[in-house]
């Protein structure tokens, strides 16, 4: 018997929390499916294997699979050595970076019927001892009861080595009417790389590109016409960008493997050549990207969203042909403000011979007449329409970018500096997002960017040290001396991405520690045209929300590193900022963001179109938007979910608006019919939410999601309440 003492995660500010789990609390090891007969044991496994690659598998699993492998980092791991990493490679494929992803909208509470009957104030009650670090015992129950109807895993799970595997696994799903789960490293706060009753395609053994994945183009090239089989296309279009490489990263590999081979190729070259713009180690770029991609410590800001590198895509789509495309035509948009071209034609290739596993012998060749998927919608639709949704990423390549240096910046923590803590916030935002108030060009400020940490990355040269000196100087509230001030501001200068300070992990990447909850609900975009009309006042109302995180990605190539051909939302192009728990966590303040700053935020004078308000990538299961029939009135805690469904704005309307959204769900359809890839909150996922709400009789099931053809109607419901959970700030101290 294996006992497991909690720890207190990044839930919790700063400081690590004794654990309120009773010591007592054991979890029973046990093997995977003791019978045998696995998930849909009806159906002939055996015919699907052999048609795999001689490396690919297939295995059933149960739930003690993700308690063996999975627990024991939560809970037998101190918070400061714990890593996602841990996670990525187990077994049996199910690890997720958040304990509670393993459940449905990362809440165990037992539900037969999706939590359709909880109420979010419920959900609040549960939820809210995990966020302040505690787990009880009623809720520790939930997760050691193997039979609990909300566990959200798949238990069969197949490791693809090859494009091939991928083909075969879809005929097979398309064959039997299954849905089909695809993870990388399960980094969704929404749950969307992990379903029940699905086959997931787990792409973690998929091959490897980014190794030898770099292309030098020639620019001899320029001029040339682009080949039948888009060959050259991607370096065609890295050139009309004025960008000389590019990287080819596989559908199972991560930021961290990708990050080491471009360090690797730059300490090949004995310079420093490269840069790649990313997320965090442990993330797909593919997930990243097709959510739109921030990558504010990687210099978004000055060279655009994830969504914005995309130079080519390789997939298997849900007809089971593997295709890659990408754009063909382009013109200049200098003229309007962009630096990149503008995309106006796309164009694809079908693989004509699916089945053969040497990639040498690929046959890339113009799609049969029977192929009716636009290359166009769907370059659109998946740069920004949510990873997961459209089918199975087996390759992309991206944009490199010259080489930079980077200088880190924070506050620290010691107490001799606490009195310019929150100075050093209100310095910070004012230099991301109104630079002007410090005398400091937009430029000098877009070199500049950060997630939540709290602190600034900034790429080349900077102006940082000078700013905050200046901006002390000019601020009657403290009085610091000039030893003092710089003691405080904390900087560190980097040649690459900081290698193996973790001991279990020696030569990767730095990552995430691991969470029980991830984002529960999301961050606000915030219209640089509103905060534009008093920077002054408006960062003070920023500041002033309790425990809310500005997430600074945004602003100079955000807007204008778009081809304009992406489903990135215009509130993502043009926000300054994200702010996380803007909405706070409780019933005032969620009514008074929609009541007082939402429509002063918002242009909500056409009352058919809905805005787009929250961001996408860090959207969690429990998001949504405020109640249809009036926008300034926020969905009740005390409705159930089943009524949230129904009377309030779902989350993919909130996120993408109701134009944006209107044409992923046509693309959808095209795409994916018969919704195999139905993953939590995806494009069409609300609508088969809603079916299942309407339909709703107390302690009915759930109908099944593979329910053929659906309404063309965007729905607008949710499933989702507004819980605030997850990430805290945190500031660098190196002392």
């Amino acid at each position: 018997m294996v006992s497991y003492a909690g720890a207190a995660r990044r839930l919790v500010p700063l400081s690590a929390i004794a654990c309120a789990i009773n010591s007592s609390t054991s979890f029973v090891t046990a093997a995977s499916d003791p019978t045998g007969s696995g998930w849909r044991s009806d159906l002939n496994w055996k015919e699907l294997e052999s048609q795999l690659s001689p490396s690919a598998s297939l295995i059933d699993t149960s739930y003690a699979n993700y308690r063996d492998e999975c627990f024991p980092e939560f809970f037998e791991i101190s918070a400061s050595e714990s890593s996602t990493h841990a996670l990525i490679d187990q077994p049996a494929g199910m690890c997720l970076p958040h304990l509670f992803l393993g459940w449905k909208d990362m809440y165990p509470r037992p539900s037969d019927n999706g939590h359709l009957n909880t109420t979010l104030m419920q959900g609040f009650q549960d939820l809210g001892p995990v966020g302040a670090g505690q787990l009880n015992e009623e809720m520790m129950g939930w997760l050691n009861d193997e039979s609990n109807p909300s566990l959200n895993l798949p238990y069969k799970v197949l490791f693809p080595s090859v494009a091939s595997d991928v083909v075969a696994a879809i005929e097979f799903a398309k064959e039997h009417d299954l849905e089909i789960s695809v993870k990388n490293s399960g980094h969704s706060y929404s749950g969307a790389s992990s379903k029940k009753d699905t086959l997931l395609l787990n792409m973690n053994r998929y091959t490897h590109y980014a190794p030898g994945g770099i292309t030098d183009c020639d620019p001899a090239l320029l001029g040339t016409a682009i080949a039948d089989d888009l060959s050259n296309q991607a370096c065609l279009l890295s050139l009309a960008k004025n960008k000389s490489s590019l990287i080819r990263v596989g559908g199972g590999e991560n930021w961290d493997k990708t990050y080491r081979a471009v360090i690797a190729a730059n300490q090949a070259l004995g310079e420093y050549k490269y840069h790649v713009l990313g997320g965090a180690p442990t993330v797909s770029p593919n997930g990243w990207t097709f959510q739109g991609g921030l990558g504010g410590f990687m210099g978004s800001r000055l060279y655009g969203l994830g969504a914005d590198q995309v130079l080519q895509i390789e997939m298997v789509l849900p007809n089971a042909y593997h295709v890659k495309f990408g754009p063909t035509k382009w013109e200049d948009a200098s003229e309007n403000g962009f630096i990149v071209p503008r995309t106006t034609v796309v164009s694809g290739v079908c693989r004509s011979n699916p089945d053969e596993q040497d990639e040498e012998k690929w046959i890339w060749e113009e799609c049969p007449e029977d192929f009716d998927i636009d290359f166009g919608d769907l370059w659109y639709a998946v740069r920004g329409g949510g990873g997961g949704s459209w089918g199975v990423v087996t390759s992309m390549s991206l944009q490199l970018h010259d080489y930079l240096p980077f200088t880190e910046f924070g506050m620290s923590l010691s107490e001799e500096c606490s009195a310019l803590r929150l100075k050093f916030l209100e310095f910070r935002a004012k230099y991301m997002m109104a630079p002007q108030l410090l005398n400091v060009t937009k430029e000098m400020s877009h070199a500049c960017g950060d997630s939540d940490s709290g602190g600034f990355f900034c790429y080349g040269e900077n102006a940082i040290l000078q700013a905050w000196a200046k901006f002390l100087e000019q601020d009657n509230s403290t009085d610091p001396t000039a030893t003092e001030a710089e003691a405080c501001f904390l900087s560190t200068i980097f040649a690459e991405h900081n290698l193996g300070s973790n001991p279990r992990f020696p030569g990767k990447v730095n990552s995430d520690r691991v969470d029980f909850l991830g984002e529960t609900f999301g961050g606000v975009l915030v219209p640089q045209s509103w905060l534009d009309e008093d920077s002054e006042e408006n960062i003070k109302t920023l500041l002033g929300f309790q425990q809310a995180r500005l997430y600074t990605s945004f602003g100079g190539a955000t807007v204008s590193a778009s081809d304009q051909a992406d489903s990135v939302s215009k509130a993502h192009r043009n926000a300054a900022v994200i702010v996380m728990n803007l909405l706070g966590q409780t019933p005032a303040s969620i009514q008074s963001f929609w009541s007082d700053l939402f429509p002063k935020m918002f242009d909500i004078s056409d009352k058919t179109k809905f805005p787009p308000v929250f961001g996408s990538n860090h959207a969690g299961p429990l998001l949504s938007g405020p109640l249809k029939e009036d926008w300034t009135k926020a969905c009740p805690l005390d409705w159930t979910f089943a009524e949230r469904i129904e009377k309030c704005i779902s989350s993919q309307e909130a996120i993408y608006g109701t134009e944006t959204l209107s044409r992923l769900e046509t693309i959808k359809k095209a795409v994916d019919p018969n919704l195999m890839f139905n993953c939590n909150l995806c494009i069409r996922n609300n609508l088969d939410l809603a079916k299942a709400s309407h339909s709703q009789d107390d302690g009915d099931e759930l109908e099944s999601s593979q329910t053929g053809a659906q309404s063309d109607e965007p729905s607008g419901a949710s499933h989702a309440p507004t819980y605030s959970g997850g990430h805290t700030t945190l500031f660098l101290d190196r002392n």
